[in-house]
């Protein structure tokens, strides 16, 4: 299982990324919209095409930051949105990250990454958030592979995970996924709890 940042990079060359919606996903968009302030600070880990950012930046909100391992995804963002700034398109790895963030957006990043990292990938978006932080996005409520991406799993599971370092204000099924979506992902709204990220569950 190769889930190296080579690895992702052909799979954006050869065009093997099956997960790409190709816009903003429904959830999403209709989370953004209700946003009444459009100076947050908002990461979105794993964007790679980032259809979220690109939405976002055109809306008004100027301080999203994408951050993904292959160059070719961050490259696609600055080619659809040449005034989107460059510093703010990180070529790198997520859990190297030095930075605080109002909001992080989920949106097919936990079910790419190794299973075995799940709980390093919740105390980094601990760590990452500001207080009063939240974390918002999209999980996959059902099995899916073993041995290579997307990587599913399910609520009781992502709960056990998030508990310790989050309150949970939402982790409910999806009442407005896209297309062969429905009924398989969980829309999650989870505040961050202030330091945790110390301490083991």
């Amino acid at each position: 299982m190769d889930l190296s940042a080579n690895a992702w990079e052909n799979r954006y060359l050869n065009n093997d990324i099956g997960w790409d919606l190709g816009e903003v996903s429904t959830p999403l968009k209709e989370y953004f919209d209700q946003l009444e302030n459009k100076e947050i600070k908002i990461l979105i880990p794993g964007g790679g095409n980032s259809y979220e950012a690109e939405y976002l930046f055109n809306n008004g909100f100027e301080n999203v930051f994408v951050v993904d391992v292959s160059r070719s995804a961050i490259e696609n963002i600055q080619k659809r949105v040449p005034n989107f700034p460059r510093k703010q398109l990180i070529i790198g790895d997520f859990f190297e990250l030095e930075n605080t963030f109002d909001l992080i957006i989920e949106q097919t990043f936990f079910c790419a990454i190794n299973p075995n990292l799940r709980e390093a990938y919740v105390l980094k978006m601990n760590q990452l958030l500001k207080p009063n932080g939240k974390l918002v996005g999209l999980m996959f409520n059902v099995p899916l592979n073993k041995d290579k991406p997307p990587f599913g799993g399910n609520k009781e599971a992502y709960i056990s995970f998030f508990k310790p370092h989050f309150s949970i204000q939402k982790m409910d099924t999806c009442y407005n996924s896209f297309g062969n979506r429905k009924g398989r992902e969980l829309f999650v709204n989870a505040a961050k709890k202030i330091n945790t990220q110390f301490f083991k569950s």
